[in-house]
């Protein structure tokens, strides 16, 4: 079954452009999602998602009230919802296996959810800007079509991508929003920032800039967030990019060099150092295969209950 706007299949033959004007109160309802200010969302309460990382929840969550991304240029932000159960998912999406992950988070809020009871699968996609290479507008196309293959009917309610999340200043190209949160209680989705984007930081971005695939990260039924274990090969020539200086990491390391947020580069460093100390993840990070298992405490932060390390 298809992808729909207002109980009507969306015509994936036309342009993005021509999806907008076909349906101008989503172009209303992404005016309004960039009107909000952008909040500053603390770690109690949240679970932040990386880079190709998912997580899907429910209402009933105990620990988790907040999912959020932020960081993203050319990515997209997708929130996918059951109306019914509402079991909740955000993905960070860059366009590494379109097709595959939206299968999957699909799957995921599903097995939350009766799909043949009460309510609906709706997705809201935050996300891109008009970039040089049109890599957002490929990724924008590859997700419409990729909801529009599923066997279940997708009801599209927001639509804050490429064109409609792009700003412009002295003839540069910005995404407006980079970066939103969704509560789970509430599905209110708004802009959000994020002063902590932890745990394991750096060891979640280094599985990223080693080739990771779409990885969920958290089980809403014992309510904890697994990392790992994660492995990857030495990364190539680190000690040559380290020192590179920053211009030369934004420029090859970047898929928008012009509109990353100003801690891009500062980010990439700490990552590319933690590679360069842990070469072989199997030795040093995970050398029993366990994952690193946090657990929210009292105070609604992360604490780590179970590592290999442990």
């Amino acid at each position: 079954m298809p992808l729909l706007i207002n109980g009507k299949r969306i015509d994936l033959t036309r342009l993005t452009g021509g999806v907008i004007r076909a349906h101008p109160h989503l172009e209303e309802k992404a005016k309004l999602l960039r009107s909000q200010p952008i909040q500053i969302v603390e770690p109690k309460g949240l679970l932040y998602v990386q880079q190709r990382e998912f997580a899907v929840t429910t209402p009933n969550d105990g620990s988790v009230s907040i999912l959020g991304s932020d960081d993203a240029t050319t990515c997209h932000l997708i929130v996918l919802r059951h109306t019914g159960s509402g079991a909740t998912c955000l993905t960070h999406c860059d366009g590494s296996d379109t097709e595959a992950e939206v299968s999957l988070i699909m799957s995921s809020v599903k097995s939350f959810s009766n799909t043949t009871g009460y309510g609906r699968l709706e997705v809201h996609l935050v996300g891109g800007f008009n970039d040089d290479r049109q890599l957002s507008q490929k990724l924008t196309n590859q997700l419409l079509r990729a909801f529009d293959l599923q066997p279940d009917d997708v009801h599209l309610v927001t639509f804050c991508v490429t064109e409609l999340n792009d700003r412009e200043e002295k003839d540069i190209h910005f995404p407006i929003i980079y970066g939103i949160a969704v509560n789970v209680k509430t599905a209110e989705i708004f802009p959000a920032t994020f002063p902590e984007k932890g745990p394991d930081e750096d060891l979640r971005s280094a599985h990223v800039l080693t080739g990771a695939r779409l990885t969920n990260i958290y089980d809403a039924k014992t309510e904890q967030l697994h990392i790992g274990p994660y492995f990857w090969r030495p990364f190539p020539h680190v000690d040559f990019w380290l020192e590179q200086d920053d211009q030369q990491i934004l420029q090859n390391l970047s898929t928008s060099p012009l509109a990353e947020p100003p801690h891009f580069v500062s980010h990439i460093r700490s990552t590319l150092t933690f590679l360069k100390a842990h070469p072989f993840p199997s030795h040093s990070l995970f050398p029993d295969r366990k994952p690193r298992i946090y657990k929210k405490n009292e105070e609604g932060l992360w604490e780590l209950v179970c590592s290999d390390k442990a």
